[in-house]
């Protein structure tokens, strides 16, 4: 089965047929197809043929964890998680996992995430952000504003559950100081268009060692300009928006892509959304 596609709503613009587009290329897959299918959420539960013609999707907002209720089986991923935003089709047998936590780790294996890390936000890619750092033995920082402390807190009994041990206290991003091994921004602060702002102070950037930002577009953050002006390691979100598309073509068929062809998509990615 070579139909693929990614469901969300609304679905604008995305980097998603571009990325898979070049991986099934480089499988060999000349007659796989992936396209968008907008569903909107009410009409998502009557979607389980749609899903079964497919032989896998990706999901996205607002149904990673809407979909749970159509899926077969949950990998242990998405167990964790409680969110799908890749199924593989297994013979009819609907499949979900979470690939989003592998774009991470993927991206930022040369980062110190067992270090003292600060993460800004604590949303859905900021949770995941969070509780992979603690099961790799980070020492969070939870850097919110202050509508977010409630959700914060409710992020910090998670984290303790799901790992025993677990270093986690939370701050007011706004007044956020100490030295960091690792700043990672998981806010939409710095995205397009509002490119000129930045989610933390420069002293924060100063005494952070390195820095990563979940946003793609602009390549380059505000945040990513300062600390690479400091001579420090940044990593932006085109990485993770990549190798989150690779772990689902493991998934869906057992694809195998070496890192030098992996940074090449990583670099069309970002090509693209810098229009050259």
């Amino acid at each position: 089965m070579s139909k693929f596609a990614l469901i969300g709503h609304p679905l604008g613009h995305s980097m998603s047929p571009l990325i898979h587009e070049k991986l099934f290329a480089l499988s060999g897959m000349t007659d796989a197809e992936y396209s968008l299918i907008d569903i909107a959420p009410e009409e998502l539960a009557q979607k389980r043929p749609l899903l079964e013609e497919l032989g896998g999707l990706n999901v996205t907002i607002p149904h990673k964890q809407a979909v749970i209720s159509l899926i077969d089986e949950l990998g242990e991923s998405a167990q964790r998680y409680n969110s799908v935003n890749c199924i593989k089709n297994d013979g009819g047998r609907l499949v979900g996992y979470n690939t989003d936590c592998d774009g991470f780790l993927r991206s930022a294996e040369l980062l110190p995430i067992s270090g003292n890390v600060a993460i800004l936000g604590c949303g859905g890619v900021g949770r995941m952000i969070a509780i992979e750092t603690a099961l790799h033995g980070g020492e969070i920082t939870l850097a919110v504003i202050p509508q977010d402390l409630k959700n914060a807190q409710l992020l910090m009994a998670e984290i303790l559950a799901k790992c025993s041990g677990a270093s986690v206290k939370i701050a007011d991003i706004a007044t956020l100081d100490g030295s960091f091994d690792l700043l990672i921004n998981a806010t939409p602060v710095g995205m397009f268009p509002k490119t000129d702002a930045c989610a933390v102070s420069d002293s924060v950037i100063e005494n952070s060692l390195t820095v990563f930002d979940v946003i793609y577009n602009p390549t380059e953050t505000l945040l990513m300009k300062k600390a690479r002006a400091l001579g420090k390691t940044a990593v932006g979100g085109a990485a993770m928006l990549v190798y989150q598309a690779v772990k689902a073509h493991e998934i869906w068929y057992g694809g195998k892509f070496s890192t030098e062809d992996v940074s090449k998509i990583i670099l069309d990615v970002e090509n693209a959304v810098n229009g050259s």
